[in-house]
């Protein structure tokens, strides 16, 4: 990620907005459509940004502004870059050899039942 100077745990919408070039409104946008740009909240009820969250939008913006995918095609993208290696990338290639996840639905079957075994074994406590 670039160094944009600011060295904070957290980001403001009208910080990031400038950060990234995008107005306020498309970062709202985005967030409905991307299901992996999901910024916190403080307890005003106002969006924080976290680094990780600006690498996404730059991502997004990249594969939208530049590479020209539609909204759809950009978020295949994104989720085959987190199947194939367990975390978001950015398009580049990583150096260590890639996890391969399962299925998310396989994943979710299995959390399902991870978490009514753990209901079951606190009724014995």
């Amino acid at each position: 990620m670039k160094d944009f100077g600011l060295k904070k745990l957290y980001y403001s919408i009208s910080e990031v907005s400038k950060l990234t070039g995008l107005e306020q409104y498309i970062l709202r946008y985005w967030e409905t459509e991307f299901e992996q740009l999901r910024p916190g909240k403080n307890r005003a009820g106002n969006r924080i940004y976290t680094n990780k969250d600006i690498k996404l939008i730059l991502q997004i913006k990249r594969l939208l502004r530049d590479e020209k995918y539609t909204i759809e095609g950009a978020k295949k993208n994104l989720l085959d870059n987190i199947i194939d290696t367990g975390v978001p990338t950015d398009g580049i290639p990583a150096q260590s050899e890639k996890i391969v996840v399962q299925n998310p639905r396989s994943i979710k079957k299995d959390l399902e039942e991870i978490k009514t075994f753990l209901g079951t074994l606190h009724s014995y406590l």
